[in-house]
């Protein structure tokens, strides 16, 4: 076990390793954040701060060799600077991990061989790669997407000239996936420590607008044993990959109830930040308890929770939202990121709510990120695009 008072490096300074440096500084650790921005969010709360270039096998070994623990915040990291990391000091999740999860065919094969089932794939480098591949499906590159980047849906065959000269411009490899009619997408995020235990948050149901996570609702409006079985493919990959930290899986519920594995994240993810006000350990804590060698925490939840991302464009010209609307929601939390700029699709902070349901914290959530956009002056609000089934049901 890592005694309190150790450091834990982190790999990048966004918004994840911002909420793992409080998280971590709780709990008695201190941490050091490698970014090449001194400002980033991550750097702002952190002890120490190192810059440098996240590809250089270098800075990497110097981050190993001052902390303690190391540890990732996004995974577009290269697995050849996390390895010299790992030659002087202890990295989790691995760069085999990392390899894997960062690399979406690589991924699907890896699920595949587990024995979990993801939707109909194949890569793709010419148009001719898909001549007897159905349609519609969704191309990808293979690697360096995130967010709905670097993705295209194909309806026609005449879509796909451009769309894979476009992707391959970001990606010489690209994947193709059959579009999935399903009901809902999952995310579980399953903890695992250096000893092989593991635990799983309850699945969230998640709703995206413009490929961006916008809403989560936890627990999912699912059954028992729906939930169950999803907690288990989690588990099962994270076992298979051999991860300590954090895996998040998110998955596709068809209409008969099948549960297809579409992505792996190895680390904190968006889906799972309610955790911080509805958990008695956040995912957060819990990727802290797992590379320090702490017991892993209760995954439970206090109550039904939702959280709704709020995005640069909510951002008005001349000032910022009004905070102080959306915090008179009885319920509500606030969390900011510390980013100056607003940008449209930036991921400037989140709103949490507890609630006696699902939907009736979605609905919170939902209510408090309107009052954050001041009154049109012929009356009406604004509110970002996007309609909620979970707000409709609260």
């Amino acid at each position: 076990m890592l005694p309190p008072g150790a450091v834990i490096g982190i790999i990048g300074g966004g918004q994840l390793g911002r909420m793992l440096a409080i998280e971590a500084r709780r709990l008695g650790y201190r941490t050091l954040v490698c970014d090449p921005d001194p400002h980033a969010p991550a750097a702002q709360v952190a002890d120490a701060h190192l810059p440098g270039n996240l590809s250089d096998p270098a800075i990497m070994r110097d981050l190993a060799v001052r902390a303690d623990v190391v540890t990732y915040e996004f995974e577009n990291v290269s697995p050849s600077a996390v390895e010299a990391a790992e030659a002087v000091g202890r990295v989790y999740p691995s760069s085999a991990v990392l390899r894997v999860a960062q690399h979406r065919l690589r991924e699907k094969e890896a699920v595949a061989r587990l024995g979990f089932a993801v939707p109909p794939f194949r890569p793709v480098r010419s148009v001719r790669d898909l001549d007897d591949f159905g349609l519609p499906c969704v191309l990808k590159t293979a690697a360096s997407g995130y967010d709905g980047r670097g993705q295209a849906v194909v309806q026609r065959a005449a879509e796909l000239p451009e769309a894979i000269t476009r992707l391959r411009s970001r990606c010489d490899l690209l994947i193709a996936e059959q579009l999935v009619d399903f009901a809902l997408e999952l995310s579980v995020i399953c903890a695992r420590d250096t000893h092989g235990n593991a635990v799983c948050f309850a699945p969230g149901e998640n709703h995206h607008s413009g490929g961006i996570l916008d809403l989560t609702v936890a627990p999912a409006r699912i059954s028992r044993d729906v939930a169950a079985h999803a907690g288990r493919i989690a588990t099962g990959i994270a076992n298979g990959l051999g991860v300590v930290g954090l895996l998040a899986v998110e998955m596709f519920l068809t209409h008969d109830g099948r549960i297809l594995v579409n992505e792996l994240a190895p680390r904190p993810h968006n889906s799972g930040h309610h955790t911080l006000d509805a958990c008695a350990a956040s995912q957060f804590e819990q990727l802290v308890r797992a590379i320090c060698g702490l017991p892993l925490g209760a995954p439970d939840l206090y109550g039904p929770a939702a959280m709704a991302n709020l995005l640069g464009d909510l951002w008005p010209p001349g000032g910022p939202p009004l905070f102080h609307r959306a915090l008179e929601v009885p319920g509500v939390k606030l969390h900011l990121y510390g980013k100056t700029e607003a940008r449209p699709g930036r991921k400037m902070g989140h709103l949490t709510a507890v609630a006696d349901t699902p939907y009736h914290a979605a609905a919170l959530a939902l209510e408090a990120r309107r009052r954050l956009i001041p009154e049109r002056t012929d009356g009406l609000s604004g509110s970002r695009p996007g309609a909620h089934p979970a707000a409709g049901d609260a």
